[in-house]
């Protein structure tokens, strides 16, 4: 994405205001330069002194941790054009931060464990052979249902989108709605799922569209067939993050979080399981995951320490990268043997989504912008809700991306 002139002057005036925004909340007592650490402002009680506690541990400089409310990916794209960011802060580097030399090159840090790393959340930081962020935790989607549901209904738990559509309609009566993807039907959540699940891709690795093929098609209409079929259940107390629409027995299948599942074990007990994303013709099961890692700013005075911190905390302190995603909230850690011997981790339910995110996961890729979000995303929504052909909305998001993706190549 380009920023003119004007976009530029108005990010650089609110970043110079960004110091007066979030609060300084913990300090390292190491020895060296003072380097400034940003994390968004997660919800989970304890996070916050948690990564107090690790700036504090550290010895070879002193760590400043700032928390930062509001919104933050907007804040920290400002904070990258002035000399007052961040040294490290939590982020997805976009190809326009790497590209316009904003994030330092951190590939040097993986060095003997870079195989460790889902690769999943590890390729969108990944950009012309060189990595541009430590993935911290990984956080998933997923499909999650009432086994006393299905079993009173005699329905098997889906591993097809049609069985999917199918199970919704046998699973919906008159107080129980088969399937829950968010009140607006799963445009917004969903994403390029679907087409993942078809076999397909929303940018191939020679940075083409990925999704030019009927199966497309095919998918986004089973979705608007749900819809149409009144089997999804819309207008609930709380949209699709938060489980109570399970839990409270609205709905016998929801896609929610990984977050989600400690609440849905202590209310629902076992009588819960969980799913990808099902396959559509030829494709495959379908996990969307997502990560923030740790960057540093190309504008840091002390871009040496503050990679040796990232280092020490991200790759090196490996009781830290637990803690951090399963204390607190629940997250897999996005070191694949730390999420394979973490004891949250290896039974049930849990160990199942450890599973199908090693052997399903995929993420956005970097070259998916946002003008090509926009466009497939509205397509999307005019599909589901609106009936309108998914072959025709296609086909114009596709000249978009194709658009989008012919000037990333101009503009190296």
């Amino acid at each position: 994405m380009t920023i003119s002139r004007r976009a530029l002057l108005a990010a650089g005036a609110g970043a110079a205001l960004l110091t007066a925004c979030g609060s300084d909340t913990g300090r390292g007592s190491g020895a060296g330069p003072e380097l400034s650490q940003w994390y968004h402002q997660y919800g989970e009680a304890g996070t916050e002194q948690a990564v107090e506690r690790y700036a504090d541990a550290y010895r070879k400089a002193r760590v400043a941790v700032e928390w930062r409310p509001g919104n933050y990916d907007q804040q920290t794209a400002a904070a990258l054009l002035t000399d007052s960011g961040p040294d490290v802060f939590e982020g997805s580097p976009t190809l326009d931060q790497i590209r316009g030399g904003q994030v330092v090159d951190l590939s040097d840090l993986l060095q003997g464990v870079e195989d460790d790393f889902n690769p999943a959340v590890l390729a969108p930081k990944t950009y012309g052979g060189r990595i541009w962020g430590v993935p911290q935790v990984i956080d998933t989607q997923l499909l999650y249902y009432r086994k006393s549901l299905l079993a009173a209904a005699g329905v098997q738990p889906p591993a097809t989108l049609d069985a999917l559509v199918d199970a919704a309609g046998k699973l919906t009566t008159k107080k129980v709605k088969g399937l829950f993807l968010g009140n607006d039907g799963g445009a917004g959540v969903l994403g390029g799922t679907p087409l993942y699940a078809a076999g397909l891709q929303l940018v191939t690795a020679d940075g083409k569209v990925g999704f030019d093929d009927p199966a497309a098609a095919r998918a986004l209409a089973a979705l608007h067939r749900l819809y149409a079929d009144r089997t999804l259940l819309l207008g609930a107390p709380a949209d699709w993050s938060d489980p109570s629409a399970l839990i409270q027995g609205l709905t016998a299948m929801q896609w929610s979080g990984l977050w989600a599942l400690p609440q849905v074990q202590r209310e629902l007990g076992d009588d819960f399981g969980v799913l990808p994303f099902p396959e559509d013709g030829s494709g495959a099961p379908s996990v969307p995951v997502g990560a923030y890692g740790a960057v540093v700013s190309a504008r840091s005075r002390h871009q040496a320490a503050a990679k040796d911190f990232v280092r020490w905390l991200w790759v090196e302190r490996t009781d830290y990268q637990q803690d951090f995603a399963l204390t607190y909230g629940f997250h897999l850690p996005a070191r694949v043997s730390l999420a394979r011997k973490a004891a949250r981790l290896r039974t049930g339910a849990a160990a199942e989504a450890v599973r199908l995110t090693t052997e399903h996961g995929y993420a956005q890729p970097l070259l998916w912008t946002p003008a090509s979000q926009t466009a497939y995303q509205d397509a999307l929504s005019r599909i589901i809700r609106g009936g309108a052909d998914p072959e025709s909305e296609l086909r114009t998001v596709i000249r978009t991306v194709s658009a989008e993706l012919d000037r990333v190549r101009r503009n190296p």
